[in-house]
């Protein structure tokens, strides 16, 4: 595609899920990648690393533009105050948007405030908004404030098919981020290929084991997406080896890329898969979609 000089404002679209328990519409689109397998439960995935800039949102939004992209249903649910995830997906989250702070701290249901996404049909966004900031001073004294985001994901998969969904946390380990792990069933980490690679993971490692023993059995580290990958240096190198030899199950065979289009991508408000399909961080993050995708079916799916 062609670029033009000062970034592309996308046009944000208001389209949310309709209160009734009904079926999102299964439309037949023409697709530039193969339809992939959809899992046989809707896998909830919480994107987390306290470390920061190791590519976390990056990953959560290409991840998920790119499993839309193949047909399946996917929800993006921003939990952080910045608002990146919204911002790369095309979706408004000014001061006073209604999204995910509604949801934890009002109790609304999460179909009542989602937006579809314009990066591709079968995706949608929960908002966060800057109001989130203060969203963990405001649970402190409520009950069960740990787990307020499971409640509201259990009552959306009661009534929507969704496929995915992947939740995206603060570079930290707060009453935020403890929602999301014990809402979610699996944690996926982005580990850039640098310095200090593992700085963080161990006691990430250890807050899971704790929330496991205590508040979410079902919570197990199911992938690692080795991010910033430079095959020209050594280093880069080095770090995949020591993660694969760490958690060779878990590691992706597919690397992202150090990529100037990914980090150009979101100063237009575009996954980069949207802005540039044809760049190498596009296509490293579309194989990872399938490889996430192929990894979690059994053959059965929910087609």
């Amino acid at each position: 595609m062609t670029q033009s000089a000062t970034p592309r404002r996308v046009s944000y679209q208001t389209d949310e899920f309709e209160p009734a328990p009904v079926e999102l519409p299964d439309e037949a689109v023409p697709r530039e990648t193969p339809v992939l397998p959809a899992p046989d439960a809707p896998r909830i995935i919480v994107i987390a690393n306290q470390k920061g800039g190791v590519g976390k949102t990056t990953t959560a939004v290409n991840l998920a533009a790119g499993l839309a992209g193949g047909g399946l249903r996917v929800l993006v649910i921003d939990l952080d105050p910045q608002g990146n995830a919204s911002t790369a997906l095309g979706i408004d989250h000014q001061e006073g948007v209604a999204g995910t702070y509604e949801v934890l701290i009002d109790g609304a249901p999460i179909d009542r405030h989602v937006k579809a996404s314009p990066e591709a049909r079968g995706l949608w966004v929960l908002p966060a908004t800057i109001d989130l900031a203060g969203a963990e001073i405001a649970l402190v004294d409520v009950p069960g404030r740990e787990s307020r985001l499971l409640r509201a994901i259990d009552r959306l998969i009661a009534r929507h098919r969704v496929d995915y969904i992947f939740i995206d946390c603060p570079p930290s380990l707060g009453l935020l981020t403890l929602n999301a792990l014990v809402a979610a069933r699996e944690l996926l980490v982005p580990i850039q290929c640098e310095y200090y690679a593992l700085e963080g993971v161990s006691q990430l490692l250890r807050t899971i084991d704790l929330v496991k023993g205590s508040m979410n059995d079902r919570l197990k580290l199911s992938t690692i997406v080795l991010t910033m990958f430079d095959a020209r240096t050594r280093l880069s190198t080095q770090v995949a080896n020591e993660v694969r030899t760490h958690f060779p199950a878990e590691t992706l065979t597919t690397a992202i890329p150090r990529s100037v289009r990914v980090s150009e991508a979101p100063s237009y408000g575009q996954t980069v898969i949207a802005y540039h399909r044809a760049s190498a961080g596009a296509r490293a993050y579309l194989a990872a979609a399938e490889e996430i995708a192929r990894r979690g079916a059994t053959g059965k799916g929910r087609r």
